[in-house]
């Protein structure tokens, strides 16, 4: 379906020639009911007529007339949700959809959001876009992205709060601008509507008379967060936007600084919930309310000059209290709840002198400690707009405070163990940021911008602090919670590593003295790790330890190789695998992983026996059994991971059973395993029927076995199933096999 944006021109001529074929059309204001609401036509007298695209603020100044423009994040998606306890994906349907400009992205919890273009999916379903709508399913998750990226280079960027019971998800996008097409209008008696649209007369806009009964909007399903976002992209998304004209994308902050004056207008609700803020009138209780919430922070102002400083302070924080309760909808969050404000009194003199604050108007971020994160030489009007969970300043703050607990701590020479675990643990919760530079900071004092306080940690006394720490507690008898957590994100590139420095990092000996440590822990880890992440008041979001552990291993493989280190922590890696094994936690997504080192690191010319030996283990635990099918569906539904689907899953295991399979037939040195690689290969079959490849593998096994007759049968199969996709190479070499098998050469 095509959208354009409207065409002025082609408005005026379309209207001007159809309207007067039109009989019984009272002259008045229309409003638009299915296009955002966002359009009047007002018909005047004299014929004259009135189309009204942009409504706002203005502001009289002398002379002047001011417009003021707000930059508003136009949520376009409409979701309608079905829910069933027993699902276990989600099914996402796109009726009616234009999908080149639509991407989805799933997120479990705090870990990276996965995006997927929807004309990428569409291709793999539909290869031939025979029809219009989109159907697909997904892994159960926590949060869903949707994105609109528009030509202009700004993106409409929605997060959704899923229901827990999801099972269906229907996903339209209004699209609020129709242009570039002649556009014909007519009165409809018996809705008492006017509707305007191209000569189909599909998607039409459809006006009612102000004067008559508006019909009631549905309500929305409200986004946990809507924005609009320039040049919106996420790592491995392809650039598009050259193909459009629009210069190259690059990572953008979540939330882009606003020019100044610029204000992020809140979502419009169906209701609001009468959020209030409790106001301390001296700065020591002001700082110990905000010790006692944990994750808030204190706006400190300061404006003697201001004769009206107390009224504009009580309008700011009404503004506030408005905006958070919007945000939180129909009851208390504290997620929305992320700042206490405060207005200096006489009695703050000796405090800001201290603190070399001494020109007004001056606004200041503090931890509950009275540290000052962040300050700006503006009126406090002028930075209303940043005081948002969802604003880039949040962000920055919860960084600068950690780095300035973390540094206290360290500075502390007789810190006690609890006060070290808590300084890596918060660095290491942090949000990775890729949207802005971590070492990003405003060099003038005076700066009518925020200044963030900047500090700067020693590598090197990390490090032996960490190390210290860890060793410290290797002979604990059970494990603790937020060590764990910091161990899981550190190894995962997301702990205080990444954070501090801004880096990533090859695992080194403490890295995989803190793995043994959730290794020795394990069957603990797991019995709490669900009431971890639900205490009250706090978010964490530890997974099951061994797949923590192998994702880890997995992903610093990569790292090790780009950094030409990946021959030290090879064998390590395998090392750790042994001991998921030996410990009886061989699952899929450390077990598919050590077969990808064992396979990386041998002879491909030589024996790999060490490879089958431990396939024959897992193939034997985890694969054989009456109904393969159901197994494999089972350990699928385990699964922790959103590995790629059931399909991929099923294709996995059945190249994996080949591929072990045909080193027994290449490898004379493996020909010990040549009744388990039978079963292998069978397996396969059973998996994934008639594959030629593993047909020829099977007969080669058969042959070798001395069952001459079955791999002639099978080898006929395997000819018998080739087709245009296989490489006529291999093809060539089945058929000469046969020819071999049957004359006795082979």
């Amino acid at each position: 379906m095509r959208k354009f944006v409207w065409s002025i021109l082609l408005v005026i001529t379309g209207i001007s020639c159809s309207f007067s074929q039109v009989k019984g059309i009272e002259k008045g204001t229309y409003l638009s009911t299915n296009k955002g609401q966002k359009i009047k036509l007002n018909l005047l007298e004299d014929n004259k007529y009135e189309l009204v695209f942009y409504t706002g603020n203005y502001e009289i100044k002398g002379d002047s007339l001011i417009f003021i423009q707000k930059e508003n994040a136009e949520n376009g998606f409409d979701l309608a949700f079905a829910t069933d306890k027993k699902a276990k994906k989600v099914k996402i349907k796109f009726p009616d959809s234009s999908y080149y400009s639509f991407y989805i992205g799933t997120q479990k919890g705090n870990e990276e959001v996965v995006y997927q273009r929807v004309s990428d999916i569409k291709t793999k379903i539909d290869p031939n876009w025979e029809k219009t709508d989109l159907e697909f399913d997904i892994e159960k998750t926590d949060y869903l992205y949707l994105v609109y990226e528009n030509y202009d280079g700004k993106s409409n960027v929605c997060k959704y709060t899923l229901p827990k019971d999801v099972s269906e998800i229907t996903v339209k996008y209004e699209f609020a601008l129709l242009g570039d097409l002649k556009i014909g209008g007519f009165f409809d008696r018996k809705t008492n509507e006017l509707k305007i649209s191209e000569p189909s007369g599909k998607d039409p806009l459809v006006f009612l008379n102000e004067k008559n009964p508006q019909p009631e909007k549905p309500k929305k399903v409200i986004p946990l967060e809507n924005q609009t976002i320039s040049n919106w992209t996420y790592p491995g998304k392809e650039n598009y936007n050259d193909i459009y004209g629009t210069g190259v994308a690059v990572d953008t902050t979540l939330y882009p600084p606003l020019s100044t004056g610029t204000e992020i207008a809140p979502p419009t609700l169906p209701s609001q919930y009468d959020f209030k803020l409790k106001i301390e009138n001296n700065l020591k209780n002001a700082l110990a309310a905000t010790k006692e919430a944990k994750l808030k922070f204190l706006m400190f102002y300061s404006n003697s000059k201001d004769k009206a400083v107390k009224e504009n302070f009580n309008a700011f924080v009404k503004d506030q209290e408005t905006q958070a309760g919007y945000n939180m909808y129909d009851g208390y969050n504290p997620v929305y709840d992320v700042y206490n404000y405060y207005l200096a009194g006489a009695d703050d003199k000796k405090w800001l002198k201290t603190n070399k604050i001494t020109d007004d108007p001056s606004v200041l971020v503090l931890n509950s400690d009275g540290d000052i994160l962040a300050k700006a030489k503006s009126d406090l009007s002028d930075k209303s707009y940043q005081f948002s969970y969802y604003g880039d300043l949040y962000k920055k703050l919860q960084r600068v405070n950690a780095f300035v607990y973390i540094n206290k701590v360290f500075k502390n020479k007789k810190a006690p163990d609890a006060d070290l675990i808590s300084a890596f643990n918060s660095a290491s919760v942090l949000e990775i940021s890729y949207d802005y530079d971590l070492d990003e900071t405003i060099a003038d004092p005076n700066s009518t911008d925020f200044v963030i306080t900047k500090i700067a940690s020693d590598k090197k006394e990390v490090a032996q602090t960490w190390k210290k720490l860890i060793e410290a507690h290797q002979k604990d008898t059970k494990p603790e919670m937020y060590l764990v957590e910091t161990i899981v994100r550190e190894i995962k590139n997301q702990g205080f590593t990444k954070q501090l420095f801004n880096e990533d990092k090859v695992f080194s000996d403490t890295d995989f003295l803190a793995i043994d440590y959730l290794l020795k822990h394990s069957d603990k880890i797991e019995e709490n790790r669900s009431d971890f992440n639900n205490k009250e008041d706090e978010v964490h979001n530890i997974g099951n330890v061994i797949f923590e552990i192998s994702s880890a291993l997995q992903s610093n493989s990569y790292i090790a190789q780009d950094k030409f280190s990946s021959d030290i922590n090879k064998e390590k890696n395998i090392s750790i695998y042994k001991k998921i094994i030996a410990l009886g936690k061989g699952n899929f997504e450390s077990y598919s992983n050590y077969f990808q080192y064992l396979n990386n690191s041998e002879d491909p010319t030589a024996s790999n026996v060490d490879f089958l030996k431990e396939f024959t283990a897992y193939f034997d635990s985890n694969l054989t059994a009456s109904s393969p099918i159901e197994k494999l569906d089972a350990m699928f539904s385990a699964l922790d991971s959103s590995y790629d689907g059931w399909n991929s899953f099923k294709d996995y295991h059945s190249n994996l059973c080949n591929n072990a399979a045909w080193s027994v037939v290449l490898q004379s040195q493996n020909a010990n395993f040549l009744k388990e690689a039978i079963k292998w290969s069978e397996y396969s079959l059973v998996i994934t029927k008639n594959n030629p490849y593993y047909l020829d593998t099977l007969a080669q096994l058969y042959y070798k076995d001395g069952q001459k007759q079955k791999a002639i049968e099978t080898q006929a199969l395997a000819v018998k199933f080739l087709n245009a996709v296989t490489e006529p190479e291999t093809a060539a070499d089945i058929k000469e096999t046969l020819d071999k098998m049957k004359n006795g050469t082979y």
